[in-house]
């Protein structure tokens, strides 16, 4: 088998990711091909989509929320993500395996949902529901009615792990705030969710996405357990590559696999970016000390971060004031002038798309 490095999943990584260079693709297709885009806080796809698409703007996005066009639903892993409405309905029915483990396992909530009917639960939720969108408070507090000796928030967590919940806006309509809002995606799309869903699927759109994978990225990115046997019945149609430590690594035969020499400009990634988030080895992105300082920024907190020559090599945020938005960048380690100009470049367009009424100022620390 022919041996993949480091740098050769990495370019192959950012050429899916749209990272190599900008495309110009509508922000609906581009959600599409990412099999959506991790959505933890309301408007990190917002940059996620800016830093990978030609000409991107917020509205491009906010139409496609309050069209329908796309949704904010949990799914892979179990978190928040902005997927299209096609892909709601199909992808949710398919990870529903690890809602029902979180079910039986949440520290928080699992003691005060044993012993209870969680078929019937789905069926009283869904009822409410149907007469008019909640919040999650809500939610159980109407669900507490059938059940008064259980905790209301314990039966809301119980009805978005049964029922296939979507964030409504004006929430994560940019420019806009608003609560949590929850209706089933039946109601909220007008559609059934999919009959057919298919595994082996999953395994093809991930590929496309954010291949060549093991069979533990595959399974780290979806949440799910037990996809080698998944992998397995589409073998035959699969490209089989190695690790330099000798692990299989599957991908689609005709995805692109750039030269591993192939030049790659520095990004901004929003918080939550998927790149990060969707592989069991994340060595192909990020060292292992970049790691550590990137996830232990605060527990449930993922940064915004920079790559250079397509690895992370620090973070970033914008500090607003009244009349003026900073762009901080915290290096990982001393930066290249010549990194450093390109970034202060890119931070520059990317504080006009985030805060075009403001003045700017960039920060190296």
């Amino acid at each position: 088998m022919e041996v993949l490095g480091t740098r050769a999943l990495n370019r192959a990584l950012l050429a899916r990711q749209f990272l190599l260079q900008r495309v110009k693709m509508s922000p609906l297709e581009a959600v599409h091909h990412l099999v959506g885009m991790q959505a933890q806080a309301p408007f990190p796809p917002y940059f996620g989509l800016w830093s990978r698409l030609h000409g991107f703007a917020p509205d491009d996005l906010a139409r496609l929320i309050e069209d329908r066009s796309v949704v904010r639903i949990a799914l892979m892993r179990g978190t928040v993500h902005l997927v299209t409405a096609s892909d709601a309905l199909w992808l949710r029915p398919l990870v529903q395996p690890l809602f029902d483990r979180d079910l039986r396992t949440n520290t928080t909530h699992a003691a005060a949902l044993r012993d209870l009917d969680l078929e019937e639960l789905a069926a009283n939720a869904k009822a409410v529901l149907a007469e008019h969108a909640c919040t999650g408070a809500e939610l159980g507090k109407a669900l507490a009615a059938w059940w008064p000796d259980r905790a209301p928030a314990a039966l809301a967590h119980a009805a978005r792990g049964r029922l296939p919940l979507v964030q409504l806006p004006p929430r994560a309509v940019w420019g806009r705030s608003g609560q949590t809002i929850y209706a089933t995606a039946e109601e909220w799309l007008g559609r059934s969710l999919a009959t057919e869903a298919s595994l082996e699927d999953l395994v093809r759109r991930y590929l496309a996405a954010f291949g060549p994978a093991t069979v533990n990225d595959i399974q780290a990115w979806s949440g799910l357990a037990r996809m080698g046997e998944v992998v397995d019945r589409v073998r035959d149609e699969l490209a089989v590559f190695a690790t330099e430590e000798g692990r299989e690594l599957f991908d689609l035969p005709k995805a692109p696999r750039p030269d591993p020499d192939t030049s790659a400009p520095p990004r901004f990634l929003a918080e939550f970016d998927n790149l990060l988030l969707s592989h069991a080895d994340r060595t192909r992105v990020m060292s292992e000390e970049s790691r550590k300082r990137v996830f232990g920024v605060r527990n449930g907190i993922f940064p915004g971060t920079v790559l250079v020559n397509g690895f992370v090599r620090g973070t970033w945020k914008l500090a607003k004031a009244r009349r003026s938005t900073t762009l901080v960048v915290e290096a990982f380690e001393r930066l290249s002038r010549k990194d450093t100009s390109a970034l202060e470049s890119s931070g520059n367009r990317l504080l006009q798309f985030a805060a075009p009424d403001t003045t700017h100022e960039i920060s190296f620390t």
